[in-house]
């Protein structure tokens, strides 16, 4: 059986457990099993880029992120650079907090704190992981159930472990689970860099 959707993957799950009293925690199996993904697997088509108008100390970020790649405003080459909140701190009270371009940023309260606060309308480029688009019945598929249903399956049996109890397959579908998110992730890499090649310099010439 292709494991291509919601439905086949809750069936397939099914019938690796070999239980049939388990189709009303199979969603949750699937859903701890994104949580657990969206941790653990950094894969290209997890980047997306987002643009917003900041004009304030505090920003809000993308509904769907998970970790920021870079930020530089829109049409500036140089970057905004990444700071600790106590780096920023520091910097806002050494310049006793005067507004201007913004040129470092912060993680803080599960939003975006800029330094300096911006003096005017700025737009910023935000590129990042977003979370893979969540399973249900409703929203069927998506690109790594299509890529990696066995990063799925695998990842929804080792979720499915703790409510089993003692089940002797854990272990299995656990190295199979992290075996898939490796491959994923090491693929990810050589197709991020394909390309580049490698320079040697020779001596004397």
């Amino acid at each position: 059986m292709a494991i291509n959707t919601y439905a086949t993957l809750k069936s397939a799950i099914a019938d690796w457990v070999n239980r049939e009293d388990l189709t009303a925690v199979i969603p949750s199996f699937i859903a701890l099993a994104e949580a657990d993904i969206n941790r653990t697997l950094r894969d290209y088509r997890m980047e997306k880029r987002s643009t917003a108008t900041v004009s304030t100390q505090y920003s809000a970020l993308p509904a769907d992120w998970i970790e920021t790649i870079r930020i530089q405003i829109s049409g500036d080459p140089s970057r905004i650079e990444l700071a600790s909140n106590a780096a920023l701190a520091d910097m806002r009270y050494s310049r006793a907090d005067r507004a201007g371009k913004p040129t470092h940023y912060a993680h803080t309260a599960g939003g975006l704190e800029l330094f300096p606060t911006p003096d005017d309308d700025y737009t910023i480029e935000i590129v990042y992981y977003g979370s893979v688009p969540a399973l249900s019945d409703v929203a069927t598929t998506n690109w790594l159930l299509t890529a990696a249903p066995d990063a799925y399956l695998y990842g929804a049996l080792t979720q499915s472990a703790p409510y089993l109890k003692d089940d002797q397959r854990a272990a299995v579908w656990s190295g199979l689970y992290q075996n898939a998110i490796n491959s994923l992730n090491s693929a990810s890499e050589q197709t991020r860099y394909s390309g580049t090649g490698l320079r040697f310099r020779i001596r004397g010439l």
